[in-house]
């Protein structure tokens, strides 16, 4: 494939995400609607994350290890799979058995400080593409 995948299947975990911290901040304002939805757009993320760190994985081995983008491509990850742990754990701190409850302090925080990850990887992730280059063809041009 000439296209990386990773690119093109993050979007969906990063709206899902974003959108479940909007409904955990917004939950104690508009109750049940906003954390029943939080709670459905915190398992769409989690499980739309994997295939996404997986293409991400795969354009990882991609990059030479005497490249200067492999010390940021690590800490992109790094930082990707943290974001990851703080929304599966606020995913499963919400859940009785396989039914969704209004998250607490200790969930809505968790998915704050995914959220920052998130914000820090997307970061991470625009320089390996916008500085190093990554993911780019050698004919990409302006």
């Amino acid at each position: 494939m000439r296209h990386p995948l990773h690119p093109a299947l993050v979007h969906f975990p990063i709206a899902c995400w974003s959108l479940a911290t909007a409904g955990d901040l917004a939950s104690p304002f508009l109750g049940e609607p906003a954390w029943r939805l939080s709670g459905m757009l915190h398992v769409a993320g989690s499980a739309l994350a994997l295939p996404a760190m997986l293409a991400g994985f795969v354009e990882l081995l991609k990059v030479a290890e005497d490249s200067p983008a492999i010390k940021i491509a690590n800490r992109h990850m790094a930082v990707v799979m943290t974001a990851f742990c703080f929304y599966a754990a606020s995913l499963f701190l919400r859940l009785d058995g396989t039914t969704l409850q209004a998250p607490g302090p200790l969930e809505t925080g968790l998915g704050v400080a995914g959220f920052a990850c998130l914000a820090a990887a997307g970061w991470l992730g625009g320089r390996l593409v916008y500085e190093f280059g990554v993911g780019r063809s050698e004919s990409a041009g302006a």
